[in-house]
């Protein structure tokens, strides 16, 4: 069921300062990672932008945040959809990301003015890294928690992105929170077909997906609890340069992160993901259904 959350969140927004319509640009290039999720919001940012009368370029080819980061930085993407505690962990190798999504916007507000850019309001849509096993896995080991891998670990081929070895949510948290040595390490991708794939085929045993994936019920796979509390606060978030913040920009922005929570996010993921369909035809479909552009 869909429905329009109140503007409220932008308790989650940072302090900010309105957009001021000076030096406003009339075109704007959009980033996102290459994952449907990803996609699907980068598209609705698009379209928002577009309603706007905002000319849009779309790069949505980004295989990781390490390729996004820098590409917003140097002003070659104006705007992307973001994770907040990824997002910090990621400027600041050195934070606690929190589970209060408040707290992690707090501490991304001077890193971000770094580099001359801010957050606008934050989803209440939490996407975090869901540690996932087949049904047989999980029946075979006695799998409900995290911590219940520990014993088994070298035993189990776990697969993710490229860079999981060295995110704290990923291997590396997995190692130094809960302990757990896996028997080899298979780099696919960002919670993508490749992971699903190779989950589905046997090649490997765990699974780094995401908790919003509509394949995880859809293929009745296990996602374990994360008893340890390794995962934090991951709203979706608009990240935009400075220079590109307009009444405009942010009032488009905005309105799809007001339509975002979990079970939404996870009910167009799903659609993407199980049933096949286009990511652009998802976010205009969604849009339409809340009243944002018309058909």
């Amino acid at each position: 069921m869909r429905r329009v959350v109140s503007l409220a969140l932008a308790a989650f927004s940072l302090a900010a300062c309105a957009g001021s319509e000076v030096g406003a640009r009339d075109d704007i290039t959009v980033g996102a990672v290459t994952f449907a999720e990803n996609q699907i919001v980068g598209e609705m940012y698009a379209q928002m932008l577009e309603s706007k009368g905002i000319r849009v370029e779309r790069r949505f080819n980004f295989p990781d945040r390490e390729t996004l980061l820098p590409a917003l930085e140097s002003g070659a993407v104006d705007v992307a959809p973001e994770y907040l505690a990824s997002l910090l962990t990621a400027l600041d190798p050195n934070s606690d990301p929190s589970s209060d999504p408040s707290a992690n916007v707090e501490a991304l507000e001077p890193l971000l003015d770094e580099s001359g850019a801010q957050l606008l309001a934050a989803s209440t849509a939490n996407d975090t890294n869901a540690i996932v096993v087949a049904a047989e896995t999980a029946q075979e080991y006695d799998l409900e928690t995290v911590s219940d891998l520990r014993p088994h670990g070298r035993r189990l081929v776990f697969g993710g992105p490229p860079e999981c070895p060295d995110r704290e949510f990923c291997l590396k948290g997995l190692r130094e929170v809960y302990g757990i040595e896996f028997k080899e390490f298979k780099p696919l991708d960002a919670g993508g077909s490749l992971t699903v794939a190779a989950l589905t085929g046997g090649e490997i045993d765990v699974a780094l997906l995401f908790s919003t994936s509509g394949v995880i019920a859809e293929r009745g796979w296990v996602l374990l609890e994360d008893d340890k509390g390794l995962q934090a606060a991951e709203n979706i978030t608009p990240v935009v340069r400075d220079e590109v913040v307009t009444d405009d920009v942010r009032a488009a922005l905005e309105a799809v992160s007001a339509a975002l929570t979990t079970e939404t996010m996870t009910e167009l993921n799903a659609q993407v993901e199980v049933e096949g369909r286009d990511f652009r035809d998802v976010a205009t479909e969604f849009l339409v259904e809340q009243g944002l552009i018309e058909e």
